[in-house]
């Protein structure tokens, strides 16, 4: 056997048929070795003809270098210094679309998705959806893409509640028992809930990209998380000739697990939860000096200056939002709920255990699981044989186990890897007062409860207005200002759990309207919600927990608690100070009100069977505050007996108590 071998500059296809293939290797050196079979006495001068030959039939039967260009070479030319996505997304035609072969830039381009974003919801089918259609099928169930929930809301505290469901664009889905849902398209709400959800709300709906707020942009669908900004929205990576442009993600590279900072771009406006959970709160105004006379630290979107709270325990240990966050929260299971509420799936209770039941636990079993497949990018995945925490839902976190070596609970950061250990409070003393069986944990636990009230909104026919959701302006435009916005202390209702929750203003709006040519068609009224004008308040969790609960003589005996706003107390009333505009005695910033000792709600608590404290329950509360005096301690003894409130009664009625007030009677 003679071997020939002849040097190439570029790799090339040669061959047709599979018997040549097989005798003919390109080296990792490029030095092609061609191998044939000749008789032992040919010659020198004949095998370098038949080498000329060879190199001629390869020339005619294909060898043109750009047939095996890779699809992605003009792109690896110009973006030279581009971070790859992954590991697994490592092409750019795959998931870009364009043609990676051409030469010219506007040519290469042309079929681009995006072509910025090919997560786009847009192009969905083709690019992301390609490949995780598991994926792409929760995320367009999921309220973080429909809206749903608030669009339900929106109706029910604006205008125009019709029992139809509406999502950010019509979509095809499957209700909580698995039947089949046809969402309708919000651009069909022709009212001002419709108005205010494509014109006000919208812009922090996963669908669309918001790239024009300071602190608060994001890219459309997928890339939303996935490949978060920096706070104006421009490339900041290694690529020069994209280096510094509006409007891109900060990098290239994929956020397989997104960081704190994601979830602050959309969770700062309205309970403004991203910011309670890290410590930051914007005040009452803009831009209220802080020192030196200076702005805060940090500005906020809108121009808002950052101060400093408490942060929530959580993150003070170094956990992230998805620490506690399933992806199921997140992204949906799939079928579409009508508030954000039945779509979490965490609770308190998984992880730190009720009054009477600890933590829930099954063990990974099979290789197929969820909670082994979503580890697999943290910094310290699962395995078979950990004993997991079941959600509220039943389903195993993929990151908090018991540990049975130290009969503990933790929770392991999905990006940080470290340890967090969850103490279980199942039968502790200060958890097993009797009478607090209905108490939320965060009812006690929250350090701060964002509230804005008499938030006045103006709705003007005759200027323009980006809809967003239809993509271009149309008539009519909103404005909106607040009157007053605190922290604490806050009111405490009935939640759609039946349990004591912290409720925030929810949507307690004034509205006036005006016609095109500036008359007011209404000035400054409230809308209407199960049946009456009336303001309302919502059952809400701030995420600004701390390990120590409210002193008990807060809520026992402030009525600011239980809902009536700051306040006088007279002999039988309770007075409030600050007033809503649009009466003498109701206040702004509660539901309740005390006269001649008689205790009534005048506001909603807005989802379902939610409803203020009634007059009964706020007595015996204030009934309790009498125990304080002498028993401070949560741990006492004489909390774990039921207590008799006819003996309580009889205090009100000892000597030389007989003229006191008594808070709640006939009520």
């Amino acid at each position: 056997m003679i071997y020939f071998t002849a040097e190439v500059r570029h790799p090339v296809r040669i061959g047709r048929s599979p018997e040549f293939m097989e005798k003919i290797q390109v080296t990792p050196a490029q030095t092609t070795h061609f191998t044939g079979d000749y008789p032992k006495c040919l010659s020198a001068k004949a095998g370098r003809v038949a080498l000329a030959l060879l190199v001629i039939f390869l020339l005619l039967t294909g060898c043109d270098n750009a047939s095996y260009r890779s699809p992605d070479a003009t792109c690896i030319g110009c973006h030279q210094g581009l971070e790859p996505a992954s590991k697994s997304h490592s092409g750019c035609v795959s998931c870009h679309g364009g043609d990676g072969t051409l030469q010219d830039k506007d040519a290469s381009h042309r079929k681009m998705y995006g072509p910025k974003n090919p997560s786009d919801p847009r192009h969905w089918e083709k690019t992301c959806g390609a490949c995780h259609q598991h994926q792409l099928e929760r995320i367009r169930a999921s309220l973080m893409y429909t809206n749903t929930g608030m669009i339900k809301n929106i109706q029910q505290t604006w205008e125009g509640e019709d029992g139809v469901l509406y999502a950010s664009r019509p979509e095809k889905t499957f209700d909580d028992t698995g039947k089949p849902l046809q969402l309708r398209g919000v651009t069909e709400l022709d009212n001002l809930s419709g108005e205010l959800y494509r014109k006000f709300c919208a812009l922090c709906h996963v669908g669309l990209a918001s790239y024009d707020v300071w602190s608060g942009s994001h890219g459309a669908g997928c890339s939303a998380c996935h490949f978060p900004t920096n706070e104006n929205a421009t490339y900041q990576g290694g690529d020069p000739t994209v280096k510094g442009k509006w409007p891109h993600s900060a990098s290239h590279q994929m956020a397989t697990l997104p960081d704190n900072t994601v979830c602050v771009r959309c969770h700062n406006r309205s309970g403004r939860i991203a910011f309670s959970y890290q410590g930051l709160n914007d005040g009452n105004n803009a831009m209220v000096p802080t020192l030196d006379g200076q702005p805060g630290p940090r500005i906020a979107s809108g121009a808002r200056n950052l101060t400093s709270i408490p942060p929530d325990i959580h993150f003070s240990k170094g956990m992230d939002c998805i620490d506690c966050h399933t992806s199921r929260d997140i992204m949906g299971d799939g079928h579409t709920y009508e508030n954000l509420y039945l779509q979490v799936e965490i609770a308190c209770e998984d992880c730190h255990g009720s009054v009477s039941e600890r933590p829930r636990l099954e063990a990974i079993l099979r290789e197929n699981e969820d909670a082994l497949r979503e580890s697999r990018s943290y910094a310290e995945p699962t395995h078979p044989g950990m004993q997991m925490v079941l959600t509220s839902k039943g389903r195993k976190y993929s990151n908090v186990f018991w540990d049975e070596a130290q009969e503990k609970i933790f929770v392991r950061g999905k990006r940080s890897g470290k340890l967090h250990e969850s103490k279980v409070i199942t039968g502790t003393p200060e958890h097993t007062i009797v009478g607090h069986q209905r108490m939320e944990c965060y009812a006690c636990h929250s350090r701060t409860v964002v509230q804005c009230y008499g938030c006045h909104t103006r709705y003007d026919q005759g200027k323009m207005g980006m809809d967003y959701i239809k993509g271009y302006q149309t008539p009519g435009a909103f404005s909106e200002s607040e009157d007053y916005r605190t922290l604490y202390p806050f009111p405490l209702a009935l939640n759609q759990r039946g349990r004591i929750s912290t409720v925030t203003p929810g949507c307690q709006t004034f509205v006036t309207v005006t016609d095109p040519a500036g008359e007011k068609i209404s000035d400054g009224y409230v809308s209407r919600f199960k049946g009456k004008n009336q303001l309302r308040f919502a059952p809400f969790f701030s995420h600004n927990t701390g390990p120590k609960a409210i002193g008990c003589g807060e809520c026992h005996g402030n009525p600011a608690f239980l809902g009536f706003g700051q306040h006088v107390t007279t002999a039988a009333d309770i007075e409030a100070t600050l007033l809503c505009e649009r009466s003498g005695i109701r206040p702004l910033d509660g539901f309740m009100v005390m006269e001649q000792g008689k205790v009534r709600s005048f506001s909603a608590i807005t989802r379902d069977e939610s409803r203020p404290l009634n007059a009964a329950e706020i007595r015996k509360v204030w009934q309790a505050n009498l125990c304080l005096g002498c028993h401070a301690d949560p741990k006492d003894p004489i909390y774990q007996k039921e207590l008799d409130y006819g003996q309580l009664e009889s205090c009100l009625r000892r000597p030389g108590a007989a003229s006191a007030p008594r808070p709640g009677a006939g009520g």
